[in-house]
């Protein structure tokens, strides 16, 4: 029998100390839905993203009624005039600018206002009013002036499936207070209610059935946006997102659908509704809003002189998954030179920013594993065809570039962020990996999951044998969190947070791993 991802996300399947308890803001955990009075908008709450150094992303969607099956939030086709206001201090009374905009049906009843004329590296409070309703006051920064050698504090996470758990980790996140959040896919998942249980079971049911109308992506971002833990996350700073493949469909590449597809239907059209959903719902740009099935979502923002995050895409332009998408497996079409998983046009985009660059970190934002796995141990070999690993070349291509820069005197720091397997690791990232000579050129920081899976474990079962066959991978945990980063002009120091537990809300946050990457030194080393 052919093992498909899919069947192993409905099996409940998955790919693959130190314990220091953090302070918790103010009032126990929220778990579920935020309560509003009958005919508040604001159920959704608001968000801040796209941080440059004098402006900044404000966000809302309006709903009423938010699991309302035609996915327009009990406003139908009706428009509504909000006002905004973005201020120096958390009560609004040194507001810097204020506006008014107009939203309806054919946005979603989004609002998305790029604020402009900010100063750069400061706190900002921002908040919508709908005629006498005013929503809570959300925080955002900017990033710091151009060329400022400023610290950066970033947390990055990914894969949060509503049925498997409660958002804790997303609260906890918060309470850290980041000046910037990256959400690196799989924000939302399109399976309908228990149709993928985690292998504890299910603590919450999705409405609805699989999304794949604008209607039903409406309705199941709406929901995942009622959560208080989400809302607390998205309202303590400002956030770079960019999708996977559950945003859509789970492992989609292009234009090519999962094998077999379930449900059938227009791919094209599915894809469509998701991606104009999926805008909608984030804190974009208008350079980032979709046309028809496409969306130019791979972009970069610089942090001052301290870090470019390189946010990728690798759904959009890849080339199918090799091997028949069986995982693990192992074929001669993997190693096809001129397979691509970010295709040929972003593979020299991201060349070409390595050659440019003038930060003291390049970090990319991106989705798979990007460092080799092997997940067979002894003879033979299996890899994730959906991962970099599916497309070695590829790889080599982006690891050649970054070296290439690095002989020029250009780039000094290479840090790739990573989400999608639900489990934390860290790895030394090689240039070759069949080379035990090949070189370290950085650092590799995967996060796990905020719910994906369930409560997890301290170690996957296969964990010791995987970390056996792959020495350059360095950390592992099974815990659902995310990944606590501090950049500085010599250092980057990132911590493992977890969470014990998902299956019931209000979990502390603990610590599983602490490790520094030095300035112009690749690779990880334990603190």
């Amino acid at each position: 029998m052919i093992t498909s991802r899919r069947s192993l996300l409905r099996a409940g399947l998955t790919t693959a100390a130190v314990v220091a308890a953090a302070p918790l803001l103010p009032g126990p955990a929220v778990a579920g839905p935020v309560s509003r009075p009958a005919g508040d908008p604001f159920g959704l709450g608001v968000a801040s993203g796209e941080p440059a150094a004098d402006s900044v992303v404000l966000w809302t969607r309006l709903a009423t009624e938010p699991l309302a099956d035609d996915g327009l939030g009990g406003l139908g086709n009706r428009h509504t005039d909000v006002e905004w206001e973005i201020a120096e201090d958390e009560r609004c009374t040194r507001v810097v600018r204020r506006g008014r905009t107009t939203t309806g049906p054919e946005a979603g009843h989004s609002v998305h206002v790029e604020v402009a004329g900010l100063a750069p590296g400061r706190d900002y409070f921002y908040r919508f009013r709908v005629g006498s309703t005013l929503c809570d006051t959300g925080r955002t920064r900017t990033a710091p002036p151009p060329a400022a050698m400023a610290p950066v504090h970033m947390t990055f996470t990914s894969c949060s499936q509503y049925e498997h758990g409660y958002f804790t980790a997303y609260r906890r996140m918060a309470e850290e207070h980041p000046d910037v959040v990256l959400h690196l896919g799989d924000y939302i998942y399109e399976y309908a209610g228990g149709q993928y249980v985690a292998p504890g079971g299910n603590v919450r049911e999705h409405a609805g059935p699989e999304t794949t109308t604008l209607a039903g992506y409406r309705q199941r971002h709406a929901q995942y946006r009622s959560d208080a833990d989400l809302q607390a996350a998205h309202a303590a700073a400002p956030w770079l997102v960019v999708l996977d493949d559950h945003e859509v469909e789970n492992n989609w590449a292009a234009d090519v659908r999962e094998l077999p597809p379930v449900p059938p239907g227009d791919f094209t059209a599915r894809r469509a509704a998701a991606l104009r959903a999926y805008w909608e719902n984030m804190p974009l740009r208008a350079a980032q809003r979709p046309s028809g099935s496409s969306m130019r979502l791979y972009r970069r923002v610089g942090y001052g002189g301290t870090v470019t995050f390189h946010m990728l895409d690798t759904r959009q332009y890849r080339g199918d998954q090799p091997c028949g998408d069986v995982y693990p497996s192992d074929c001669p079409d993997r190693t096809d030179p001129d397979r691509s998983l970010p295709g040929s046009e972003q593979e020299r985009w991201i060349t070409e920013g390595f050659a440019g660059s003038r930060a003291r970190w390049d970090v990319l934002g991106q989705q798979v594993f990007f460092s080799q796995v092997d997940l067979t141990p002894g003879a033979g070999r299996g890899f994730n065809p959906d991962a970099w690993d599916g497309y070695p070349g590829s790889r080599d291509r982006v690891a050649d570039g970054w070296v290439a820069a690095t002989e020029h005197g250009r780039a000094r720091n290479l840090v790739v962020l990573t989400g999608d397997v639900h489990a934390h690791w860290a790895a030394d990232i090689r240039r070759r990996y069949d080379d035990p000579g090949s070189p370290v050129i950085g650092t590799e920081l995967v996060s796990s999951s905020i719910t994906s899976s369930g409560d997890g474990a301290e170690r996957k079962k296969n964990a010791d044998a995987t970390l056996a066959e792959n020495p350059h991978i360095r950390f592992h945990n099974d815990r659902r969190g995310y990944v606590s980063t501090r950049f500085t002009a010599d250092e980057m120091a990132a911590e493992f947070k977890v969470v014990p537990y998902v299956s019931r809300p209000g979990a502390p946050v603990q610590t599983r791993g602490r490790f520094v990457t030095e300035d112009r030194r690749p690779g990880l080393n334990r603190a």
